[in-house]
C-alpha cells in the first residue's frame, strides 16, 4: 500500500526532533523571515507536499499569531501566495472588525489547545487580497504538546453554500417578484416593533394598500404588465418612505408599510405621499397606464393591541376606502366590522349569482321627442338574491370591482344583451340596446375582439348594439381610449358618452373620439338661473360636432318641454317608462 502523504504529520514525534524543531523555529523568527524560509525550516518536504494535497486551505499558526506556513491550497482562497503570507500576523487575513478581538481568542485558545471541527454553523469571514471578504468555514487542531506548538487551522471556502443559504433565506423571507419584505417576514417585524412600541408607550400606524385596476391591467395587458406594475408600485414606495418605515407585499396586489413612532396626523401625512407617488401612470409598451392604490390605516395603540389585529382592521379600512372610489386613504373605524362582514357576503353572492345565473337585465326605453317612438333602450343590470333580496348597483357595483369581478359582470352584460337582441331581431321587432362599458372593460385590450366575437355568436348586426363609455373613463388615457373606440366603431357599433359634462376633462378632445351620441345626466336638469341656457348650448355644441343628444332622468313634463324647445332628439326617463325586464317590455309595447 502506498503511503499516505499525512502519514508523517501524524507519526509520534520524539521529544528530540521537538525541540529541534521549536529551537530552528526560535532560530528563525529572531532572524527575521527576510533572512530564513519559516516552512524551509520547520517542514520536511514530506510534510509540504502534504500540506500543499489538502483540498481545504491550511495554516500553521504560531503563539504570537504569526503564520508559519500556508499551503498551496491557501493561495486560491486568500489571493496571496504563500510566501506573502508566511511570517505575517493573521490580521492579514482578517476583516478589519475582528482584528481587535482576536487576539483575546488565539491566546485562550493556545491556553487550552482543542479540537474545533467543520460545519458548527456559523459562517466566518476571510479577507482577500483583492479586497473583498470571503465566508470560510474553520476547523482548529493543535500540532504539539503542553500548549508549546503551533495551531493548524483548516480553511475551506463556502462561497456556494453560503450563496445556497442566502438563497433559502431570500426565499423564505422575501417576496420573489418585487424584493420586499413578504408576508411571513412582515410579520416577524410586525411582532419585533409591537414589543418595542410597548416598551416605550410609542405609537404605531399600518398602512394596507391594494391597487386600483390592477386586474383590468393583469387581464387585459397580460402578466407581464402585471409583473411590470407591481415591481414599479414597489420602487416608488421604496423611494417615497426611503428607512421612514417597513415595507412588505404581502400578495397579489396588495401591500403593506409599518410606520413605527408615528400617529394619527403623520399616517395622514404618509399616506397622501403615497397616493401621490402612485398616482402617476406608469409606461408599459409605449401605453401610459393609469391605476392608483386605495389605502386602510390602522392605528396603535388606538385601534388594537395586536399584529392580527392591526392588519385585520387595516384591510377592513381599505376595503372601505375601495368603496368609496379611487385614490382614497381611510381610518379603521369600529362599524367597519360590520360592514366587512357584509361586503364579503355580498361578494360571496354575487360570485355564486355570476355562477347560476342569478343576474338579469332590464331594460328602458329611449324615446325620440318629437314622435314619442321608442328607438332603443338602455340595458341595466339587476340583482334579486334568494338570500339578501333586491340589492342595487349602487351597493354590489363597488364590491364587484373591489373583489375584482366588475369584468365578469359587464362580459355578462355584454352577452345577455346580444342574444336579446338576437331574440327581438328574430321576433321582428329589432331594439338597438345600449350597454354601459365598465373602466376596467375599457382597459382590455382584446375588449373589440370580445365584443365581436359575442356579435358573431348571436348573429347580431353591430349597428344594433350601443356602447356607452363615461366622459371620465374615455379622457383618463386619450390615446388608449380612443383606440379602443375606434376598434370598436370599425365594428359597426354605436358609442356613446355617457354622463357627458359631469367628468374634468378637456371639450377640444371630443374631435378626436369616434362618437354618434352623447348622452346627459339628470344633474342638467335640476332647477337653477342658467339651466335653459346650459341645456341649449351644450346641444348646439354636440349639433355642430354632428352628435345627437339623449338625456337621461326625465321625470317631469316640463322638463320635458325644455328638452323639446331646445332640439334635443331622445330622452329617457320614469315620466315615461321604468327599466323592465324583456319579456315585460315586449307586452309593454304592445300597449303602446
Amino acid at each position: 500500500m502506498a503511503e499516505c502523504p499525512f502519514s508523517s504529520m501524524l507519526e509520534p514525534v520524539s521529544e528530540a526532533a521537538l525541540a529541534d524543531r521549536q529551537r530552528r523555529m526560535g532560530l528563525a523568527l529572531s532572524a527575521g523571515h527576510d533572512e530564513v524560509s519559516l516552512p524551509s525550516m520547520l517542514l520536511t518536504q514530506r510534510e509540504r507536499y502534504a500540506l500543499d494535497s489538502a483540498p481545504d486551505g491550511i495554516l500553521l499558526v504560531g503563539r504570537d499569531g504569526r503564520i508559519v506556513a500556508a499551503n498551496a491550497a491557501m493561495q486560491a482562497i486568500s489571493g496571496y501566495e504563500c510566501r506573502e503570507l508566511e511570517g505575517q500576523g493573521l490580521d492579514i487575513l482578517l476583516p478589519s472588525d475582528v482584528q481587535a478581538v482576536h487576539g483575546h481568542y488565539l491566546r485562550s485558545y493556545f491556553s487550552q489547545p482543542s479540537r474545533r471541527p467543520m460545519g458548527l454553523g456559523r459562517v466566518l469571514w476571510l479577507q482577500r487580497k483583492q479586497g473583498s471578504a470571503m465566508p470560510v468555514d474553520i476547523a482548529l487542531g493543535f500540532l504539539g504538546e503542553d500548549g508549546e506548538g503551533l495551531a493548524v487551522a483548516f480553511v475551506r471556502d463556502v462561497t456556494e453554500l453560503h450563496q445556497m443559504q442566502q438563497r433559502l433565506k431570500f426565499q423564505a423571507t422575501k417576496d420573489t417578484l418585487t424584493g420586499l419584505n413578504n408576508r411571513w417576514q412582515f410579520g416577524q417585524e410586525l411582532q419585533e416593533q409591537l414589543k418595542i412600541a410597548q416598551a416605550g408607550d410609542d405609537p404605531m400606524a399600518l398602512l394596507q394598500l391594494d391597487l386600483d385596476n390592477f386586474k383590468a391591467i393583469n387581464d387585459g395587458y397580460g402578466h407581464a404588465a402585471g409583473d411590470h406594475l407591481l415591481r414599479e408600485v414597489a420602487r416608488r414606495l421604496k423611494s417615497q418612505l426611503r428607512s421612514e418605515g417597513i415595507l412588505a407585499r404581502l400578495g397579489g396586489d396588495e401591500f403593506i408599510v409599518l410606520l413605527a413612532g408615528e400617529n394619527a396626523a403623520r399616517a395622514r401625512f404618509w399616506s397622501d405621499q403615497i397616493l401621490a407617488a402612485l398616482s402617476i401612470p406608469f409606461k408599459h409598451d409605449g401605453l401610459a397606464l393609469d391605476f392608483g392604490a386605495s389605502i386602510g390605516i390602522a392605528l396603535y395603540p388606538d385601534d388594537a393591541q395586536t399584529g392580527d389585529d392591526l392588519m385585520r382592521f387595516a384591510d377592513m379600512a381599505m376595503y372601505s376606502a375601495k368603496a368609496r372610489g379611487r385614490g382614497n386613504a381611510v381610518f379603521f373605524e369600529p362599524c367597519m366590522g360590520k360592514e366587512m362582514a357584509e361586503r364579503v357576503q355580498l361578494a360571496e353572492r354575487l360570485r355564486m349569482a355570476l355562477s347560476y345565473g342569478g343576474l338579469q337585465l332590464h331594460y328602458q326605453p329611449q324615446v325620440r321627442i318629437e314622435s314619442a317612438a321608442v328607438v332603443g333602450v338602455e340595458a341595466l343590470l339587476r340583482w334579486n338574491d334568494p338570500v339578501l333580496g333586491n340589492v342595487s348597483p349602487v351597493r354590489f357595483i363597488p364590491v364587484a370591482e373591489a373583489s375584482g369581478q366588475i369584468v365578469a359582470l359587464g362580459n355578462y352584460v355584454l352577452d345577455a344583451a346580444c342574444k336579446q337582441i338576437s331574440v327581438w331581431l328574430k321576433a321582428g321587432t329589432p331594439l338597438r340596446v345600449a350597454v354601459n362599458l365598465s373602466a376596467h372593460q375599457l382597459r382590455q385590450v382584446n375588449l373589440v375582439e370580445q365584443v365581436s366575437s359575442c356579435l358573431t355568436r348571436y348573429e347580431v348586426p353591430p349597428q344594433w348594439l350601443e356602447l356607452e363609455v363615461t366622459e371620465s373613463q374615455a379622457m383618463l388615457n386619450l390615446e388608449q381610449g380612443r383606440e379602443v373606440l375606434q376598434g370598436l366603431a370599425r365594428l359597426g357599433v354605436t358609442i356613446a358618452l355617457d354622463d357627458f359634462g359631469t367628468g374634468h376633462s378637456s371639450l377640444a378632445y371630443l374631435q378626436y373620439l369616434p362618437l354618434q351620441r352623447i348622452k346627459l345626466g339628470r344633474e342638467f336638469l335640476s332647477p337653477s338661473p342658467c339651466r335653459d341656457r346650459l341645456m341649449g348650448g351644450i346641444v348646439h355644441m354636440a349639433h355642430a360636432l354632428d352628435l345627437e343628444v339623449v338625456a337621461e332622468g326625465v321625470e317631469e313634463v316640463e322638463q320635458l318641454d325644455l328638452l323639446r324647445d331646445i332640439g334635443c332628439e331622445f330622452f329617457q326617463g320614469w315620466l315615461h317608462s321604468r327599466a323592465m325586464p324583456a319579456e315585460q317590455l315586449d307586452a309593454w309595447l304592445v300597449m303602446v
